[in-house]
């Protein structure tokens, strides 16, 4: 599929996928003449999906049924069937029936290479997950997406493995930079706009890792605890909100234990909340390695094994038509299982619009100008004390340092990595742990230098590698202005032992600030980092992992050339001592690479571990708000370079509690300004995201604005259901979780 209408993502707020898919839907013949929806049901699209997958499910023989349940690892297969390609996953269709193949890609970011199994096969890679957040715009998150769905179905894919949702709750989880952020309202909400965007292609979009998957070390046997109203609350209202507002064609559920389950044979997750108190009609699959069982996982809830040679055995091939037979597994579980595949299938489109058969053109261009403006409105600015930043495009000199900003930006690592457009000018193999079966060290060939170079043309601009402070303080010296890269890699299967960042950049930045008053330190990062050197730079800018286009971004935000909009999801402590844990739990008791690496194999046998999630529902900020402790920069923190004003708040209360308030902007250049809605209930509990605001201001414009509530935030579990509760509820207007602006109680009935 050519994606010719990308140009038109590239203005704030002009998002806009579907004339493509109207296109192609309006090119298309009736899916079958009226005497054939009556022989065959299934084809009538004027039926409901479910409607259509239960028609479909009685054609199927049983062979059909059990076969539609358990998919191929293709890098596992030989010799492998001829439409099979190296990927995540493989299931076969049933042909006489129009059931697809489906042909399952990882793409969290864009389509997934890892380890270029694919050879020199490229897609766009967009900036991680927390960049994505960190726009605070559910029209990027919908347009990456799009962007990415486009490239899969091109490539014949039809299933995408993107949708993470598990929330932040350790600073040092290696798998931080794929998800979205701290906060259950935030990372739902623009979860479920990818979700949306991926679907809108007609494909089937995952939302994983169903759930409280937030630790690396030992994902595959650690035990995650924590009280049922507690979890209602965070994890899974985060997943409650993508699940119900992006209507995925599956839902992934995760490797870990939840309070003494697998995940996988979860009955409490899979068949209590995903079925009976959600209402969602598609499918579950497993992750890859992450069953244990046959007949527990299918009457648990489980309706497909995925990646099944990655697990100790097949448990959906052989055993599992075994317990058909027998009747330990009834027919109608089966039936049930397939029927919701079915269902995920058809309401995707999927169905009635197959992927192609054969490589498809992509419009490449286009597609790298969506990644790049998801990476400018995603960029934070932490800090700009004396106004060092924009760069005056008349300074002489200039120096970059440390980063390999001389070739390229810094990617995470795992099954999201994307082999990037335009090649990959850094890949460095790891001779160790648990990643090292299938994650290189990757940077994308989006060279600062070269940005920076070609934005201002008329200044000296060198590059010093950094490993050597003094000569790097001594280049520093000599310029008018130092630009230090640092860069903290993270990575799938592994955490971070603690977030300072490494090789001895602390001291490096310290070295550079004291020879050159006009530091700016660029951030490479899967999340928050230890800064002790703030108080010495005068400018911080938080660039996340930032996809290939990143370099250009970064040269066009520290220029001006675009505002500094981005906000944090996540909060940045000051200390580490003020994070929930102090590293990964777990981590000295392990003995192979087992525990977190499905696809790594060991005979012996890994004990499991609990994880104790004491703080609950206060994940991030909310337990900072708790504790009275004060981080160094907030959730929803991030400065602008115009000058933004907020007039006088007016609340309003009632059946839909709102703020609504005049936003000016104050300034000669355009922005964007994040006006946040806080509430805290009235049994005192720590304030919570209620709604935002993304408003693009023209230069001296102002506007009006009004931000309601999400019932969804303003309700506690209680006895088995949501409650609101009748009283006092504090609604706040502010910038970030930690900077009001205005707050005021308004009286709320119960619900």
């Amino acid at each position: 599929m050519k994606s010719r209408l990308f140009g038109a993502l590239i203005c704030i707020g002009t998002v806009s996928l579907p004339a493509a898919l109207a296109a192609r839907e309006a090119a298309q013949k009736p899916a079958a003449a009226e005497s054939n929806r009556v022989a065959e049901p299934w084809r009538n699209k004027n039926l409901s999906a479910a409607a259509r997958a239960a028609a479909l499910l009685k054609a199927m023989t049983l062979k059909e049924k059990l076969t539609y349940i358990h998919g191929l690892f293709p890098n596992k297969i030989e010799p492998r069937p001829a439409d099979m390609v190296p990927s995540a996953g493989y299931v076969p269709g049933v042909p006489r029936l129009g059931i697809p193949t489906l042909r399952e890609s990882d793409a969290s970011l864009g389509v997934a290479n890892q380890m270029n199994l694919r050879t020199d096969d490229v897609a766009t890679a967009l900036p991680s997950g927390l960049a994505t957040a960190a726009t605070f715009d559910p029209k990027l998150a919908y347009a990456g997406g799009a962007m990415a769905g486009a490239e899969a179905r091109a490539k014949t894919f039809n299933v995408l493995l993107a949708g993470g949702v598990n929330l932040t709750r350790d600073a040092w989880n290696g798998r931080n930079f794929e998800y979205l952020g701290e906060d259950p309202l935030l990372a739902g909400t623009l979860v479920a706009a990818a979700v949306r965007g991926v679907e809108s292609n007609h494909i089937v979009s995952t939302v994983k890792h169903f759930a409280l998957n937030a630790q690396e070390t030992g994902r595959t046997i650690l035990n995650a605890r924590i009280d049922e109203a507690a979890l209602r609350e965070s994890d899974l209202l985060a997943f409650e909100i993508a699940v119900k507002d992006g209507r995925p064609g599956s839902v992934m559920c995760a490797y870990n234990k939840v309070n003494g389950d697998w995940a996988c044979e979860n009955r409490f997750l899979l068949t209590k909340v995903l079925r009976d108190d959600w209402k969602y009609p598609g499918w579950v699959m497993s992750d890859w390695g992450g069953v244990h069982s046959t007949v527990k996982a299918a009457m648990a809830g489980l309706d497909q094994e995925s990646g099944q040679e990655l697990d100790k055995q097949i448990y959906f091939g052989a055993p599992f038509a075994a317990a058909v037979a027998n009747g330990t597994i009834p027919v109608a579980r089966l039936d049930e299982m397939v029927r919701r595949i079915l269902t995920g299938v058809i309401a995707s489109g999927l169905y009635d619009d197959p992927s192609p058969a054969a490589v498809q053109p992509i419009d490449y261009p286009a597609h790298a100008a969506v990644a790049q403006h998801v990476a400018e409105a995603s960029m934070v600015l932490l800090k700009n004390q004396g106004n060092v930043l924009p760069l005056a495009k008349r300074a002489q000199k200039i120096v970059l340092i440390g980063g390999h900003a001389d070739v390229g930006v810094l990617s995470g690592g795992g099954s999201s990595q994307v082999r990037s457009v335009g090649g990959v000018p850094i890949e460095i193999p790891l001779t160790s742990g648990a990643a090292a079966s299938f994650v290189r060290v990757t940077y994308h060939n989006s060279s600062p230098l070269k940005a920076i170079r070609a934005i201002a043309p008329g200044a000296q601009i060198s590059y010093v590698d950094g490993k050597d402070p003094a000569a790097a303080a001594a280049a520093a010296r000599d310029a008018d202005i130092a630009i230090v890269f640092a860069t903290q890699w993270a990575t799938e299967a592994e955490d971070n032992r603690d977030i300072a960042l490494p090789d001895n950049q602390d001291a490096l930045i310290d070295a550079v600030a004291a020879a050159q008053a006009k530091t700016v330190v660029v951030l490479e990062t899967g999340g928050p980092v230890l800064m002790p050197w703030i108080d010495r730079v005068p400018a911080v800018v938080e660039a996340w992992y930032s996809g290939q286009r990143g370099g250009e971004a970064m040269a066009r935000v520290l220029f001006g050339d675009v505002d500094a909009v981005g906000r944090l999801p996540m909060t940045f402590p000051r200390a580490s001592t003020q994070l929930p844990r102090p590293g990964p739990i777990g981590l000295e008791s392990l003995k192979n690479d087992a525990a977190s690496n499905a696809g790594s194999g060991t005979a012996e046998p890994v004990a499991s571990f609990d994880v104790d999630y004491k703080e609950g529902a206060n994940v991030g900020y909310r337990r900072y708000a708790a504790q009275s402790s004060q981080p160094l920069f907030a959730f929803g923190y991030g400065l602008n370079y115009a000058r933004v004003s907020y007039a006088k708040a007016r609340f309003t209360g009632g059946a839909k509690p709102s703020v609504t308030v005049a936003i000016t902007n104050q300034s000669g250049r355009a922005t964007v300004a994040v006006p946040q809605l806080y509430v805290t209930l009235p049994d005192g509990s720590p304030l919570r995201l209620a709604g935002w605001s993304r408003e693009a201001l023209a230069p001296r414009e102002t506007r009006t604005v009004t931000i309601a509530a999400d019932p969804r935030v303003l309700a506690r579990w209680q006895g088995g259901r949501w409650r609101q509760a009748a009283g006092s509820y504090k609604l706040t207007l502010a910038t970030d979780a930690a900077h009001p602006l205005q707050s005021t109680s308004v009286a709320l009935a119960q619900r």
